[in-house]
């Protein structure tokens, strides 16, 4: 990722609001900000090996859900609405 700097001088006769004014323009043209937010809530994919060994995680349980059914020893579920 490479960095941006986004830098401004001030003229002999300018005041501070102009100054800011042209460095949030100069930021806005570097595209600075638009980059960052796009990245901003990106997560790294998971390997395969993990994702593999979650899958396999979420077989066995599974496995011993249908099993505790059958055996009829889940608790009932309870239901919404009129008693």
């Amino acid at each position: 990722m490479s960095t941006v700097n986004a830098e401004v001088k001030k003229n002999n006769n300018e005041n501070a609001v102009s100054l800011i004014r042209r460095f949030t323009k100069r930021v806005q043209g570097s595209g600075v900000i638009p980059r960052v937010r796009s990245i901003r809530y990106s997560q790294r994919q998971p390997n395969h090996s993990k994702m593999k060994k979650n899958a396999l995680v979420v077989l066995g349980m599974r496995k011993e859900y249908e099993l505790l059914e059958k055996l009829g020893k889940l608790p009932e579920k309870k239901t919404k609405g009129r008693r």
